[in-house]
């Protein structure tokens, strides 16, 4: 780990990079249950105090963070995981880094409990063509948070393992059940039906208890072919200009509507 005074001599720019760089270091030994490096980051915070490079909300936050509330929280885990996750996130914003989306980490609390997850049965998707892996790992989620009993993934859909889509997945790839297939896989799995625009309203749509919805490529939408397996087209009603939504938020959307639906008829989940 880089001494402070070290740190200290680099440009300022490089400086915050550096130290956002080791705080995320820091912060993944917290996640984990060690905290040896409270010492460092204390002293840290007392040379960001006085740096006058940064701008005023960081200085207050390593001010704060170097005096005796900061030590003491830098003693607890789940304190020090915020006040550590604070600073690097704000010194990465300080030198013009922005991380992405599969860049976050996963939400405190957050853990997989696979063994007490609880499904629909009937429930499954069909993804088309999804190129992107944000989008596959944010479905995944999805399908785990609302109770998808199965994923399958064409041919060309991104892969769950990518590294993208098991970040956005926050873990959801190794607990919800998923396959390759081809299209047969409509005919297989109940009612098909296809999330598109220019359909029935998701307001007044009927689930059904047993089936499975295709969500199409981000650019080109569901295919003709599959479309001429899905007997009917689910949308989702749009207020704003642009009329649109990614692919991952509207299967979000879909899902939770799907699993109202679904109880406001009796119809629960069971243990998967």
């Amino acid at each position: 780990m880089i001494t402070i005074r070290k740190l200290m001599t680099l440009s300022p720019l490089h400086r915050a990079r550096k130290a956002a760089q080791v705080l995320g270091h820091v912060e993944a030994d917290y996640r984990n249950g060690q905290s040896g490096a409270g010492a460092w980051v204390s002293e840290l915070c007392a040379a960001f105090e006085r740096d006058e490079s940064l701008p005023a909300e960081l200085r207050a936050l390593a001010a704060e963070a170097s005096g005796e509330a900061g030590r003491t929280a830098l003693s607890s885990p789940q304190a020090g995981i915020r006040l550590v996750n604070r600073l690097a996130r704000g010194l990465e914003a300080h030198a013009g880094l922005s991380p992405a989306d599969w860049d976050l980490r996963e939400p405190l609390g957050l853990s997989l409990a696979g063994g007490v997850r609880r499904v629909f049965p009937g429930v499954r998707a069909y993804l088309e063509d999804l190129r992107s892996p944000f989008n596959v790992g944010s479905i995944f989620r999805s399908a785990d948070a609302f109770g998808a009993a199965e994923i399958v993934l064409s041919g060309f859909t991104a892969d769950p393992s990518h590294p993208r889509a098991a970040r956005s997945a926050m873990g959801a790839t190794a607990v919800v059940p998923w396959r390759r297939g081809g299209l047969e896989a409509l005919s297989e799995s109940g009612e098909a039906f296809a999330l598109e625009l220019r359909g029935e309203s998701i307001d007044t749509f009927e689930f059904p208890e047993r089936g499975i919805v295709v969500v199409g490529s981000e650019e080109l939408g569901v295919s003709p072919e599959a479309m001429a397996l899905c007997s009917r087209t689910v949308s989702i009603p749009m207020l704003g200009a642009k009329g649109s939504l990614n692919a991952g938020v509207a299967f979000g959307v879909l899902m939770d509507a799907w699993r109202r639906s679904l109880r406001s008829r009796g119809v629960e989940a069971v243990r998967g």
